[in-house]
């Protein structure tokens, strides 16, 4: 039993609102006696610009949400959370857990695709539950599990995460070497416990003469645990299974028009 104790003397003489901060900073304090001091790594994002505020890539055990910009970019949100799920390089299960809804709405991961990643389909274990309350109760009892090397939670009707349980959720990432993804269909303006959140979002391809260049995304990181935010615009290189900073795209820019008299009089000609 942790007891949190404070000066009854300062709480008294201080403002109500300083006093209310003094218990707040002790129970986070005392929090902390709960959170395993286990160190197992970071997973390497491939990109230097993003490592680097990551403190070298994503912590290893710990919760991580990435949220679709809107319902048409789920596609994409999901792509980056596998190509992030695929740089672990585990070779235990990848368990997707995902909310009725959500599989009806948004499918399934397609094995040619999870090869495409870098993630064997026999790998993949994939659980639906009726209600987000019961994604989120999976993804607990998943990470307690040493067959399961990477936790995929997606949920759509979720409009505010319960702090508490995305605590206990970054809790149990941290008591294992397992890494945890929630996959949201909308970004969350409540409250979490995980160490970074993600916005992700479809951007324009390159153009080639064979068609379409590699996917490319939005990516925006909106918290981060270990250091500043940021946003960056990434392709999927399909070859190298790897995440890339993507050139800027060079738009086509339009002559001057030269077949207009009323134009060149105004430009004295």
């Amino acid at each position: 039993m942790v007891v949190v104790r404070f000066s009854t003397s300062s709480a008294v003489s201080a403002q109500p609102r300083e006093a209310g901060r003094e218990v707040l900073c002790a129970l986070k304090h005392s929090l902390r006696a709960f959170e395993p001091d286990l160190d197992y790594g970071v997973i390497p994002v491939g990109i230097g610009a993003i490592d680097q505020v990551l403190g070298g890539g994503l912590a290893r055990a710990a919760l991580h949400e990435v949220a679709a910009a809107g319902e048409s970019a789920i596609t994409a949100a999901t792509q980056f959370v596998l190509g992030l799920a695929a740089h672990s390089e585990e070779q235990r299960a990848v368990l997707w857990i995902v909310e009725d809804m959500a599989l009806l709405e948004n499918g399934a991961p397609y094995g040619p695709g999870l090869d495409d990643v870098g993630i064997h389909p026999e790998r993949l274990v994939t659980v639906a539950g009726a209600k987000s309350r019961d994604v989120l109760w999976a993804m607990e009892e998943a990470l307690r599990c040493r067959a399961v090397g990477v936790v995929i939670g997606e949920v759509r009707s979720v409009e505010r995460l319960d702090l508490v349980a995305s605590r206990r959720l970054s809790l149990a990432a941290g008591q294992r070497d397992v890494c945890a993804f929630l996959l949201r269909t909308l970004p969350g303006t409540d409250a979490s416990a995980a160490a970074t959140r993600w916005m992700v979002a479809a951007a324009p391809s390159r153009a080639s003469p064979a068609g379409p260049g590699p996917p490319r995304f939005s990516v925006h990181l909106t918290r981060n645990r270990r250091g500043p935010v940021g946003s960056w615009l990434v392709e999927w290189h399909r070859a190298e299974r790897r995440f890339d900073l993507a050139p800027p795209v060079s738009e086509p820019v339009a002559d001057a028009a030269c077949d207009r008299p009323h134009r060149a009089a105004a430009h004295g000609a």
